[in-house]
């Protein structure tokens, strides 16, 4: 039986629509789409595969643990198991990671530790790196910290620039993110 899983998305929701495309061979029903941005392109996409778009734009609430309460009871509606970030650009609070311990993965454009934080894919690039890479890893209370499920690496040639480089990288996104999904999936079965 597949597990139910949210993705959680601010922009374009590329990697949304990945998951939701491999979703049958990662073991995974995503249920809904959840994201903070009203005019977020990944609403459309969720309208095309015929999957659930719900909005909660922080500006909408009080304070930002009333913003993460909303989205909390949400997923508890869609009775999720397990939260995938892809492009989700708000850090989860303590109390949020604790109601899915160990259950919210988060793709990120670098080779962690390297290049924490949003902007990992031209950090890597000014930096003058000559490999860089795609890591998914569990969500804990840090920035970027959490266990590493799985890392693969990819060369910066110097004829690369940041665009070819982003390219590449979401390449690379699309075909690790489900693979190590399901690796984690596979493992709670």
């Amino acid at each position: 039986m597949a597990v139910k899983a949210a993705v959680l998305a601010s922009g374009g929701g590329s990697n949304f629509e990945n998951l939701v495309r491999h979703s049958g061979g990662i073991g995974i029903d995503v249920e809904v789409l959840i994201t903070d941005h009203g005019n977020a392109h990944a609403i459309e996409r969720a309208g095309r595969l015929g999957v659930p778009a719900r909005v909660f734009q922080r500006e909408d609430f009080e304070s930002g643990e009333s913003h993460e309460h909303a989205i909390l009871e949400a997923l508890h509606e869609y009775e999720v198991e397990y939260v995938l970030l892809a492009g989700y650009m708000r850090i989860l609070s303590r109390h949020f990671i604790q109601a899915y311990e160990h259950r919210i993965i988060n793709l990120h454009p670098s080779l962690l530790p390297s290049f924490k934080g949003r902007n990992g894919i031209a950090d890597a690039f000014d930096y003058g790196v000559k490999v860089t890479g795609v890591t998914i890893h569990f969500v804990d209370a840090g920035i970027d910290t959490g266990e590493i499920i799985a890392q693969e690496a990819i060369e910066i040639s110097e004829n690369d620039t940041l665009e070819v480089l982003e390219n590449k990288i979401h390449s690379l996104e699309y075909e690790l993110y489900p693979r190590a999904l399901k690796k984690v999936i596979e493992g709670v079965e």
